[in-house]
């Protein structure tokens, strides 16, 4: 099969950019031909980079040029779409070129806040999804939302390398403590909830220890905070990290926050598990569809910081219940293993191009 897979690349190495790669990759040893056109470029010339606005229309015209130069010939297109801006200036684009040239499209769509987006955009992007020939998502969260709007859409988690991830059963102790947060630093993700809620089981446990792994905007504010709050040391920022090295600090972790406000299916989360580490969760979007409290991981409410600590000393004084979470946790993520998800989409490129 001709697939071109558009969406965007590491660098940076978020969800989606490492969901794109992995997928090049394994529909390639699956002997399929695949064009991989990334959206995030780097700008040509380079100094167009540092031109606001003018690099947008630089990039956008490169976009457009290469898609018509790639998707003549291709049997089917799978594009990787977010919610915003991205959409309207990098799906409708391929989606309209493909249809020029005839070729179906698969649009897998992953915005977290596709409510939101739909509700003020709906009218501008629903001719976009009609165009498709499918709609996946890697939710039950999302198929409900383009429920909402009347559109049907398909599930298909996200893939899981757990051949990456090195499972170890919970050691929890008071004495060494670890705690992860591998999140971007952007406000979306709350941080400063993780940072607080850590000087809550810091103040009872000298020998914890958090580690923040990730890159954002709000570096210097969340170090300044972690700073004032007495934390010292005890706090430590990784910047961002590559997958081998992701895969090592939950090797090291014993508890992963992830207290964002907004969220759909993170991969961090079946990172988490995949490796054992306990996982401590805002309960907002996609997520109570992915786990289920107190079975696969323990879901707060978001800004929290209290309930946040209050989840882990429970885990701390109830060592059978880590062991459980940690348990089904792991039996959880094996419906992402790559050997189960790619067959689905293969299924569903054919029925596209029939």
């Amino acid at each position: 099969m001709k697939i071109c897979l558009i969406g965007p690349t590491p660098p940076p190495s978020g969800g989606m950019a490492m969901q794109t790669l992995q997928l090049h990759k394994l529909l390639e040893a699956r002997g399929h031909q695949v064009t991989l056109l990334p959206v995030n470029l780097p700008y040509r010339p380079a100094f167009i980079g540092k031109i606001p606005v003018v690099r947008a229309f630089f990039r956008f015209i490169h976009y457009v040029w290469l898609l018509f130069r790639q998707l003549k010939g291709q049997d089917v297109v799978h594009l990787m779409a977010n919610s915003g801006w991205s959409f309207h200036l990098y799906a409708r684009p391929a989606v309209s070129i493909a249809s020029w040239y005839k070729i179906p499209v698969v649009i897998n769509y992953r915005g977290g806040g596709a409510k939101s987006f739909f509700a003020v955009a709906w009218s501008k992007v629903r001719r976009t999804f009609e165009r498709a020939e499918k709609v996946v998502v890697p939710s039950g969260f999302l198929q409900n939302v383009f429920a909402e709007f009347g559109f049907a859409a398909t599930v298909v988690p996200n893939i899981v390398d757990l051949s990456v991830f090195r499972f170890q059963s919970p050691r929890l102790t008071t004495d060494s403590l670890h705690i992860v947060v591998t999140r971007n630093l952007e406000a979306l993700y709350d941080n400063e909830t993780a940072i607080w809620a850590f000087k809550i089981i810091a103040d009872k446990y000298q020998g914890a220890r958090l580690t923040i792994a990730g890159e954002g905007p709000q570096r210097a504010e969340l170090e300044k905070l972690a700073k004032e709050s007495g934390l010292g040391d005890r706090v430590k920022f990784a910047g961002r990290l590559g997958r081998e090295a992701m895969a090592d600090l939950y090797a090291s972790a014993d508890i992963m926050f992830n207290p964002s406000r907004v969220d759909n299916m993170p991969n961090s989360i079946l990172e988490a598990l995949a490796s054992g580490v306990l996982v401590v969760s805002t309960n907002v979007g996609g997520i109570p569809y992915m786990v289920s409290d107190r079975q696969h991981a323990l879901l707060v409410p978001p800004a929290n910081p209290q309930e946040m600590a209050k989840a882990v000393f429970s885990l701390l004084e109830n060592t059978e219940l880590a062991e459980s979470l940690a348990e089904q946790g792991r039996d959880l993520v094996q419906a992402y293993q790559p050997q189960k998800v790619v067959p689905l989409l293969e299924a569903i490129y054919r029925e596209a191009m029939t």
